[in-house]
């Protein structure tokens, strides 16, 4: 079992930067493949970044590439997200997500690549 908790939502402006947090306990944390996900109302969850056991893999949706960036710190148990210069259709509530699957892209870029899910941080940006 591995329980993850996201935090580091908010509100911000257009232009502005967030970065995420997902602490996770259980399950060996390095032990598993990492994935960010998020769901704007109304929408389908969608595939944001992952980043493999070590974080020398890292997987992005096209659309995101150049203003996220996913990171993680094995020795803190955290799963992090960087996101830089916000638009208003990046408000949206993320989510983290594990498996203890090898990372293996594209696979990790599906929800049912993941077991484990996080309640989620809301994020807000305002034009």
């Amino acid at each position: 079992q591995v329980q993850l908790v996201e935090s580091g939502g908010g509100l911000v402006q257009a232009g502005g930067s967030l970065r995420l947090s997902c602490a996770a306990s259980g399950r060996t944390f390095s032990k598993n493949t990492m994935g960010w996900f998020r769901q704007a109302p109304g929408k389908e969850r969608e595939f944001v970044a992952a980043i493999s056991w070590t974080g020398g893999s890292t997987y992005y949706a096209d659309t995101l590439k150049g203003r996220f960036t996913v990171s993680r710190d094995n020795a803190k148990n955290t799963l992090y997200l960087q996101m830089n210069s916000l638009k208003p259709e990046d408000t949206a509530v993320y989510y983290c997500a594990a498996d203890p699957l090898p990372y293996t892209d594209p696979l990790v870029e599906r929800l049912r690549f993941y077991t484990y899910w996080g309640q989620g941080t809301q994020v807000t940006v305002s034009s």
